[in-house]
């Protein structure tokens, strides 16, 4: 008889199947990828896969929950490292520059669940939610530091550049929503 499968291959699996999911998805798009694609990438059977994760939706809630986390944590390292109130919201701009350059950039992970389940999954929506209420937050943080009242222009400004370079295939909306938002902040070019 086989020994039980330990917390630690749990574990050890779980990501597995997370981190084949999210490579799968991201790159071709969730509704694109069936789960025996995803059972071949991780190396579970499926059986095991659906002991974690009943639907693909769910799979699918986790994969975005995890991303989150990770998202915003990198983005929090790089801007919070910045001593400057004002050059820390110009920071975020910067990051998100890195972000659109790096190979397989295929846009908002969030915005792309929303755009393939839209309204029929009520899960993926509050997921895709969170994740943008929690981005909102990180924002308002960062602006609030200024003592200036641009929240909204400021997540505005760099939703629009993720959308926009996702679909452009372009960095250049980061530079772009960055000097708009040094003009809000009062920025000149000569403290940049």
């Amino acid at each position: 008889m086989p020994a039980a499968v330990t917390d630690e291959q749990n574990r050890v699996d779980r990501e597995a199947l997370l981190d084949a999911a999210e490579k799968l998805f991201y790159a071709n798009g969730i509704q694109a990828v069936g789960m025996d694609q995803v059972r071949t990438a991780s190396g579970l059977s499926l059986k095991r896969i659906y002991r974690f994760f009943e639907a693909k939706e769910d799979l699918v809630v986790a994969m975005l929950r995890r991303r989150d986390r990770r998202w915003r944590g990198s983005l929090a390292a790089h801007v919070e490292q910045v001593p400057d109130p004002r050059e820390r919201v110009l920071s975020l701009f910067d990051w998100l520059a890195d972000w659109f350059a790096e190979p397989g950039f295929r846009g908002c992970a969030w915005i792309n669940a929303h755009g393939e389940f839209g309204p029929s999954s009520e899960a993926v929506l509050a997921e895709v939610r969170a994740h943008k209420r929690a981005f909102h937050e990180q924002i308002d943080t960062w602006v609030r530091a200024t003592g200036q009242a641009l929240t909204e222009p400021v997540f505005l400004l760099a939703e629009g550049a993720i959308v926009t370079a996702g679909i452009s295939g372009d960095p250049a909306p980061a530079r772009q929503a960055r000097e708009a938002v040094a003009a809000l902040l009062g920025v000149t070019s000569r403290e940049r």
